[in-house]
């Protein structure tokens, strides 16, 4: 159906607003992109701090023998996202963390999630949320998270003793195939293959190390301090590949534009050209027919 030029002229109006609007969320993705990048490794020193700790701690007093094995209580903690723009993120990480539940049957005690757009989303995949936590609007707000997270988690095991707490994360990361994608990782119990890789490792000095706290609360303060780094290196990646996909979905979205706009912009030349293209037809009919009628008046 042909156009007016008010029509075309608004409809451009229009789609250079909505460019402004996703040249805008690119600009702030790009922008909130690196503070999180620099977040994630300077946590992984802290990190690595941490888990030498641990195994000055085993130097001194031996490997850690796991326990007997006893009832486990499943703990999930899910990291979406409320900011919006970024395509199906929550839905794809829910539908993951629905498929893996029901294919290695497992049964969660709780579900912690964080985002209440991640939390719909595990509602609809028949998952039942135990409590919701906000996500992280900025750098300063992952630690505020992560010690929310880690003081939940250390009321819940109080809660549940003499029963085993296991605790798996939920997020999309990174990864080489795809770029990124949802995955879900254990946090506890801890990881034997880590233990056993640190009490195989020689302590590199001349003296052992000592201690001038109870050897329980050192223990109980660096693994409440691998908790803390853990969950602020999956936070920090949460919203690393957040801004990624939203980053992504907006630079395709603007070449969407970019490519209606230019198609407007054709349309109205076009439009434009036929106007007057009509009018000058217009007027040389008019100077013909009065052409037409002066020469009997001169004859």
């Amino acid at each position: 159906m042909a156009q007016t030029l008010e029509t075309l002229g608004r409809r451009t109006t229009s789609m250079r607003g909505i460019r402004s609007v996703v040249h805008t969320m690119k600009t702030l993705s790009i922008i909130n992109l690196a503070p999180y990048e620099q977040a994630a490794r300077a946590i992984e020193t802290y990190h690595e701090t941490v888990l030498e700790g641990l195994h000055a701690f085993m130097t001194r007093f031996g490997p850690l023998v796991p326990t007997s094995a006893r009832e486990m209580r499943l703990i999930l903690i899910v990291f979406g996202s409320d900011h919006g723009l970024c395509g199906n993120y929550n839905e794809s990480l829910a539908g993951h963390v629905a498929g893996k539940l029901a294919e290695q049957g497992m049964d969660v005690s709780t579900v912690l999630c964080v985002g209440a757009q991640m939390a719909d989303a595990l509602r609809d995949q028949n998952i039942i949320i135990e409590e919701t936590f906000f996500p992280a609007a900025s750098v300063d707000g992952i630690g505020r998270l992560a010690n929310l997270l880690t003081q939940r988690l250390e009321a819940t095991r109080k809660s549940v003793h003499p029963y085993d707490m296991a605790v798996s994360l939920a997020y999309v990361t990174q990864n080489d195939t795809n770029g990124q994608g949802p995955a879900i990782t254990p946090l506890l119990p801890l990881d034997q293959c880590l233990l056993g890789d640190l009490s195989a490792k020689p302590w590199v000095s001349r003296s052992r190390p000592c201690y001038s706290m109870p050897a329980n609360d050192l223990f109980t303060a660096l693994v409440r301090s691998h908790l803390f780094a853990t969950l602020f290196r999956a936070i920090a990646e949460a919203l690393m590949t957040e801004n990624a996909a939203r980053l992504a979905l907006m630079q395709q979205a603007e070449r969407s534009v970019d490519d209606k706009l230019e198609e407007l912009g054709a349309e109205t030349r076009a439009v434009r050209q036929d106007e007057i293209t009509t009018e000058l037809l217009d007027v040389i009919i008019g100077f013909e027919a009065l052409k037409k009628r002066k020469e009997p008046e001169r004859q």
